[in-house]
């Protein structure tokens, strides 16, 4: 069964790819076919097995020879693998499809953002609905009595984690406010940001939304130190980092909590 969902989250994978590809271009999610963004030549169903066809191919387009990016065949395989690791996680359950619903927003959100920094509102209003959907649909998923008190920690998971990046991005300008103007920045935290994080709230509930937020700066201070130091880089997209402690947050988030707590 983890291999079926493997074989499922690479083929969800394949079309991620289509998401992360046209979404922030304006371009619709379903016309036309999948072609090749070099010649425009419309790729055969052969040449679009998940994970395989890139590797058959050696990575290039059948027609023009030209490369296919990595990310392609990166998106698919790490979406097979999450989608595998979920399941023997939650097993069948009404949690993993919830779960895997988020996942898809975290891969499309976190693929954007590094390419354009920004996070499309229709991922993180889309998500922020389905989580508040959730909690009154199924409240069990938020360890909650009732629907009412399910659907007050959905929406107050949204709300400290919008706020609490916005605290953020305020406090930073104000600080580092002279830094902002040399490099050209308006704010030290996007507001893409802000929703997206409101998002993950929504489906993980206000505290696990806070193990988020706390945890996030770990990784994008260390890849932000390398990137200052080595390259020279003053900005990076903090989107990915949100999608790393949020999946941390899914897998091991409860745990984590009741040993802080207790």
């Amino acid at each position: 069964m983890t291999l079926i969902f493997f074989i499922l989250g690479s083929c969800v994978g394949s079309f991620l790819n289509v998401c992360i590809w046209r979404m922030p271009r304006s371009q619709s999610i379903i016309f036309p076919r999948s072609h090749c963004v070099h010649c425009g030549s419309i790729i055969r169903w052969r040449e679009n097995i998940p994970v395989l066809s890139y590797i058959l191919l050696r990575g290039r387009c059948s027609s023009c020879k030209k490369p296919i990016s990595w990310r392609y065949f990166a998106v698919e395989l790490l979406t097979g693998i999450l989608f595998a690791l979920l399941y023997a996680k939650f097993g069948l359950s009404s949690d993993l499809l919830l779960y895997l619903i988020l996942l898809c927003g975290l891969i499309v959100a976190t693929f954007i953002d590094l390419d354009f920094q920004l996070i499309p509102d229709s991922v993180s209003f889309g998500g922020l609905a389905a989580g508040l959907a959730a909690s009154v649909l199924y409240p069990v998923f938020f360890d909650a009595a009732g629907r009412g008190a399910a659907f007050f920690d959905s929406a107050a998971g949204a709300l400290i984690g919008g706020l609490s990046i916005y605290a953020v991005g305020a406090a930073g300008k104000l600080l580092f406010r002279k830094k902002l103007e040399m490099i050209n920045e308006d704010s030290a935290m996007g507001f893409g940001d802000v929703k997206f994080l409101a998002m993950i709230g929504a489906f993980l509930g206000w505290k696990r939304v806070l193990l988020v937020f706390f945890l996030a700066p770990f990784f994008g201070a260390s890849v932000g130190l390398i990137l200052k130091f080595r390259y020279k880089v003053e900005t990076i997209p903090y989107g990915p980092y949100l999608s790393l402690a949020a999946l941390i947050a899914v897998f091991w988030g409860r745990e984590i909590i009741d040993k802080l707590v207790f």
